[in-house]
């Protein structure tokens, strides 16, 4: 990064992601889809990408995550889902990994349901506030796929094999509540006080020290995500395989149409 000073706003692409650098060193990432619960094509990938690559900066102490309206994410865009798999998982897994190494805290300010992508994208973050009324689901069986963004290496580490395979296999969502009581995210607040809440722990990172805080996040990923590059790896190479299969057109299809799916026929 180059050039960027504090108290800078970075324009929204049409990917509808906007970012902005404030004084205090906060940089506020926030998901700009509300019509479509924020969910993710290759234009919202990229543009989260680039907006973590800020944090190459100095000035940016802490980096917090939101989304838009009522949802956090529920994940891929699915009308977007007939593009190149291999790209498709390459740019997915390069943001997971952005998340995870950046030299600065990251906060995922769950302020709604997180679905698909979206579960392995907040779970990747340093601390997780979740509002009282969001949800975590992994609901990538329901179209044919299998989970993705980490998650099954961050959540299966974060709650257990047992818990996880509830959620993965049978398409369970994980109330807020529940994901506190197992585990999943650092704490839960009422919905109308989660900004405030996020707001004050981010300037309590951002008056900290930068370096020293770098570095107990990198210990922290080393110990606790050191098997997260291999799931990511497995992932890309299962759903690749899956998102070219007839089961996974049926489940996309199904849900477009909203109907059940009928896989295997």
């Amino acid at each position: 990064m180059t050039g960027d000073r504090p108290g800078r706003e970075f324009p929204v692409g049409p990917g509808g992601v906007r970012s902005e650098l404030g004084a205090d060193g906060i940089l506020r990432i926030t998901l700009c889809r509300p019509e479509r619960l924020n969910a993710l094509d290759s234009d919202v990938i990229a543009e989260l990408s680039a907006a973590l690559r800020r944090t190459g900066d100095p000035t940016v102490r802490v980096v917090v995550l939101t989304g838009e309206g009522r949802a956090f994410c529920t994940g891929a865009d699915l009308s977007t889902l007939d593009g190149d798999p291999k790209a498709m998982m390459d740019a997915a897994n390069a943001l997971i990994r952005a998340v995870v190494s950046a030299p600065v805290p990251v906060i995922a300010a769950v302020n709604g349901p997180a679905a698909g992508f979206a579960v392995g994208l907040a779970c990747a973050a340093d601390l997780i506030y979740a509002a009282e009324s969001a949800y975590f689901l992994l609901p990538f069986i329901t179209i044919g796929l299998m989970p993705d963004g980490g998650a099954s290496a961050l959540v299966t580490g974060a709650i257990g094999r047992a818990r996880a395979a509830e959620m993965a296999m049978l398409g369970e969502r994980l109330p807020a509540a529940e994901a506190f009581a197992c585990g999943l995210v650092t704490r839960t607040v009422p919905d109308a006080e989660l900004s405030a809440y996020v707001e004050h722990a981010a300037e309590r990172l951002a008056a900290g020290p930068r370096r020293a805080l770098g570095l107990t996040k990198k210990a922290l990923a080393a110990t606790a995500l050191d098997r997260l590059d291999a799931a990511l790896d497995r992932e890309r190479e299962g759903q690749i395989e899956l998102l070219d299969s007839a089961d996974a057109a049926e489940g996309v299809a199904a849900a477009m149409q909203k109907r059940r799916p009928r896989f295997g026929v």
